[in-house]
């Protein structure tokens, strides 16, 4: 069974898809991490991410392994745990450039119905619904309003970075929901069927109960 939820920067996809998982004892996929895995690689090995050619290089050797957990998951890239080294700002601002790269996201979208297809699992991103697997039973669209998704991002980094400003970073979830919701290959939009949450003034627990509540029989892989 496959559980699709989508969803942009900040709206809680990847907490309710866990949590959802958690519940359900399903594998839990975040599919982002794959696309920061890309630019974090490619960044450590000095190359520009605007070289199209030399990062979709990097995507289609990368060795990508997910590793149950009980937080949810470790990604492990070629070998080593990279999971806490997935959430700073620059490897998300480097995800955003690497994820509009059709080859990068053909090799991803390959990894991810490889995956899904292997067992009971909820994965979320940003095209799960639309182009990874259209064809789930059960699709999630979460959102929230930029300011909101700003600040919880902004809580998740000032322990570490006391002098990041909330100001700037609801700007950068501003600008990460331009770029995803208009680039030209799988740009970020609800699944006509999919079942839309407005997480702005619900709790984490409200929104995992709901989700819950709603799935029913999902479509396997043949």
């Amino acid at each position: 069974m496959i559980i699709a939820i989508d969803g942009p920067a900040g709206s809680g996809k990847s907490t309710v898809a866990r949590q959802v998982a958690q519940r359900l004892h399903f594998r839990y996929i975040e599919t982002g991490s794959m696309y920061r895995a890309v630019a974090w690689k490619s960044l450590g090995l000095g190359i520009d991410l605007n070289d199209r050619e030399k990062v979709s290089a990097v995507g289609r050797n990368l060795r990508l392994d997910f590793v149950p957990a009980p937080e949810g998951q470790i990604l492990l890239v070629d070998g080593e745990n990279v999971t806490h080294l997935m959430k700073s700002e620059a490897v998300g601002r480097g995800a955003a450039i690497v994820a509009a790269y059709p080859e990068v996201r053909d090799v991803m979208t390959a990894k991810q119905r490889e995956i899904g297809c292997s067992g009971d699992v909820v994965m979320d991103g940003r095209d799960i619904g639309t182009i990874v697997f259209p064809g789930a039973e059960k699709k999630f669209f979460l959102d929230a309003d930029p300011e909101e998704r700003g600040k919880r991002r902004y809580l998740e980094l000032k322990d570490k970075n006391p002098d990041v400003v909330l100001a700037q970073i609801v700007e950068q979830v501003k600008q990460r929901d331009y770029e995803d919701r208009n680039r030209a290959i799988a740009p970020l939009r609800p699944a006509p069927d999919a079942i839309k949450l407005d997480t702005t003034r619900l709790r984490i627990e409200e929104v995992v109960d709901e989700v819950v509540r709603e799935i029913g029989p999902t479509l396997k892989c043949d």
